[in-house]
Parts: C-alpha cells; structure tokens; sequence
C-alpha cells in the first residue's frame, strides 16, 4: 500500500486540517467538483446520512473541492451537511492523489475534478481507492468496503 500524499486544507471555518494530525483513524477522502450543484450536492448528502456509521467505525469523512471555505460555509447549511468540507484552491491535493485531471462530458474535453474517494488508514496508507465514481450509491459501497478493511 502507498502513502496518502501530505496535505494541510482549510475546512470550512477557515482552521487548517493536515493529514498528519488525523493519524490513528480511518479517513475517508473525497474529491468532488463544485459545491451545490445536484451530483455534489446527491453525494455530500449521503455521506452526511452514513455519518454515524462512519464514526461508529472511527472514520473521519473529508470532502475536498476547489471552493472556497466561505462556499462550503454556504453549500453545509443549504444541504444540512454534517462532514467537513476543505478547500484546495490551487487544486495542488487534487493533483497529488490523482483526482485532477482530463474529463469527457458530452464529447468536450477539459480539466477538472475527477470525482474520486480514497480509504487512508491509520497508518497514512491508501487503503482503497475508487476513480471515476458514479454518485449513486457510493457512500454505501465506501461505507461497505471499510468494514470489510476493518475486518481483515
């Protein structure tokens, strides 16, 4: 298993996050592309429902776009989020787990967000790592495979 990539972000109160201080738990990473827009909005609202099953597994869920922290400040209490939601601005923790990059929509090309979720475990390691994600049902699925992780 590889190591998550180092990074510090500011959550959505502006208080700087790093994966350094969350060793020792379970950290649900996921990359996603511009808040309040319906698949983001689908996805961060499904992971805010699995939450107390996440935290029964001493998991930590982080949603990571390139909005600003004041955005995410908006999109939490329009959706009545409860994960926490950090900004890369300069897209720099997107790029350095992958999650930047090409994307085809209706035949036009371009860079973005690729909409992606990584499993680190307590050691800083990735422990499972799904690219191209489909909104529908994901959070479930993650939520699955972690135990599943646990358990092994």
């Amino acid at each position: 298993m590889e190591s998550a990539p180092a990074f510090c972000l500011k959550n959505q109160d502006e208080a700087e996050i790093c994966l350094r201080d969350l060793k020792g738990a379970w950290i649900i990473l996921y990359f996603y592309p511009k808040d309040s827009t319906p698949g983001c909005t689908q996805e961060a609202c499904d992971f805010t429902e699995s939450l107390p099953r996440f935290e029964t597994l001493q998991a930590i869920v982080l949603g990571v776009s390139p909005d600003s922290p004041r955005s995410h400040q908006n999109f939490i209490a329009k959706s009545d989020l409860k994960i926490t939601l950090l900004s890369d601005p300069t897209k720099e923790v997107a790029k350095a787990f992958g999650a930047w990059g090409e994307k085809k929509l209706y035949g036009k090309v371009s860079e973005g967000i690729i909409r992606s979720t990584f499993i680190i475990d307590p050691q800083g390691r990735i422990a499972h790592a799904w690219r191209r994600v489909k909104v529908a049902g994901h959070a479930k699925e993650v939520l699955e495979t972690l135990e599943k992780l646990q358990k092994s």
